[in-house]
This record gives structure tokens, sequence and C-alpha cells, in this order.
């Protein structure tokens, strides 16, 4: 499991630098960063195992109070982090992606 995935996101938060966010990434397959934010698109088989996957991404994100944007198909999920109040990308979006990417490795 990725060492992000075990830890919890904070309230104090501050912005990566580039070189940090891509760094991380390495870890998180699939992972992009796509201007001030990092995504990746999740795909399914029907639709019951994307809005599993819904509720389950909405379960993390309520318990870890960062909430990512969510684009969701039929048998797909768009999954977008940034953290608004530090204007890009924080450790917080790492955090949260890595206990995503746990989720879906399940």
């Amino acid at each position: 499991m990725n060492p992000l995935a075990q830890q919890h996101c904070s309230h104090r938060t501050q912005s990566l630098a580039t070189a940090a966010i891509q760094t991380a990434l390495t870890s998180l397959p699939g992972w992009a960063l796509a201007g001030d934010r990092i995504a990746k698109a999740f795909t399914f088989a029907n639709y019951r195992e994307t809005v599993a996957f819904v509720n389950a991404v909405a379960w993390i994100a309520e318990r870890e109070n960062h909430h990512p944007d969510l684009h969701v198909g039929y048998d797909r999920c768009h999954v977008e982090l940034s953290t608004h109040s530090a204007g890009g990308v924080s450790e917080n979006d790492l955090i949260l992606a890595a206990r995503i990417e746990a989720l879906f490795d399940a």
C-alpha cells in the first residue's frame, strides 16, 4: 500500500511545487497533473459498480473532510483533486488520491 494512503488530510496545507507533485505521482499509477489539479479516470463493468465506487469515494472524502470533483458516467468516473484554499495541489490531494487508489485496487 502507498504510504500516503496511511496518512490523513490536514486542515493546514499549502500548494506544492510542480516537481514535488510529479515525484509523488510516480507512486500513483494513472494520476496526472492537469493544470492546478491532479486527475484520473476510472472505468467499471457497469453502472452499479460505478455508483458503488462513487459512494465509497464520498465516504472517504467525508471522513477526511477533503472532497474531490467527480464526473460520473455509466461505466466511468473521472476524479479531480485540488485544494482550493491552497490555490493548487496540496499533500491532501495526494493523500486522497492514494486512498482512492487503494479503494480501487481492493
